[in-house]
């Protein structure tokens, strides 16, 4: 299970705790999220989390194929990945990892003076005086999460470092622009690729038209990408937001075994 940008693992566990199969299940944090060290980078490069998912595929299950799921950010990642070694996913679940907005060429010099420009200064990332303020925060962010829900994932989300200071973990280099431009077709060439089953699944009241673009647009440019991927069952995910797997645990566990099984 693959967690998305600004996210960690244990994003996963409320959904783990509705999985009704004894599952062996892998959860890690991404390179300078959660518990993994940052590796001192200025600037986090994309292919970098496909070297990662594949060591960690080679240590956990060198000689099969896995069931691989991602939600956002994690699910980019996936699917490129299922695309690049089919022979290495058996069925792929990916949770909204649409992909990002279009560019074009005549972007290029403007991101990599943005590039530059950031790299002048660091990025920081804002602390909180009180686990309770982090919870806030996120409950902010998503405001269907619960009370119980919002304490466990702000234990996991940020740590206390001294008095009245809990920070985010998660290196604040992952905020500074990419120099390089999301080319979309070479990403649709990967998901041509994937042989696996693929289950894709949204929420109804997803936030993801807002970097994607007017909706309309947005649904046209999601649904040509989809339909790029050769195996594709399609669920919606009512009552949900881009968070669905905080929102609807149990329908999304519902849905993870009836896929897999």
């Amino acid at each position: 299970m693959l967690h998305g940008w600004m996210d960690v693992s244990a994003s996963f566990q409320f959904v783990v705790d509705c999985l009704k199969q004894d599952w062996r299940v892998i959860a890690p944090d991404w390179r300078g999220f959660g518990l993994t060290a940052s590796p001192g980078t200025d600037t986090y490069w994309f292919p970098d989390y496909l070297g990662d998912l594949d060591a960690l595929l080679r240590h956990y299950s060198p000689d099969q194929p896995v069931n691989l799921l991602g939600h956002s950010m994690g699910g980019n990642v996936a699917g490129l990945y299922a695309g690049i070694r089919p022979e290495r996913v058996s069925k792929l679940i990916n949770l909204e990892g649409f992909g990002m907005p279009l560019t074009h060429p005549k972007q290029a010099p403007g991101r990599y003076r943005k590039w530059l420009d950031e790299l002048e200064s660091k990025a920081v990332l804002r602390t909180y005086a009180s686990q309770a303020e982090v919870a806030a925060r996120l409950q902010k962010t998503n405001p269907r999460l619960s009370d119980e829900k919002a304490a466990f994932l702000s234990g996991h989300w940020a740590k206390e470092t001294s008095a009245s200071c809990w920070e985010i973990l998660g290196d604040p280099a992952h905020k500074q622009s990419s120099p390089l431009l999301y080319r979309v077709e070479e990403v649709m060439a990967c998901w041509q690729k994937i042989t696996a089953p693929v289950l894709w699944i949204e929420a109804d009241d997803t936030n993801v038209w807002h970097w994607m673009g007017p909706k309309e647009e947005a649904r046209v440019e999601i649904d040509r990408r989809l339909a790029h991927i050769p195996q594709l069952q399609r669920e919606m995910i009512m009552d949900a937001g881009h968070m669905l797997h905080h929102d609807q645990p149990e329908k999304m566990a519902e849905l993870i075994e009836a896929f897999l099984l």
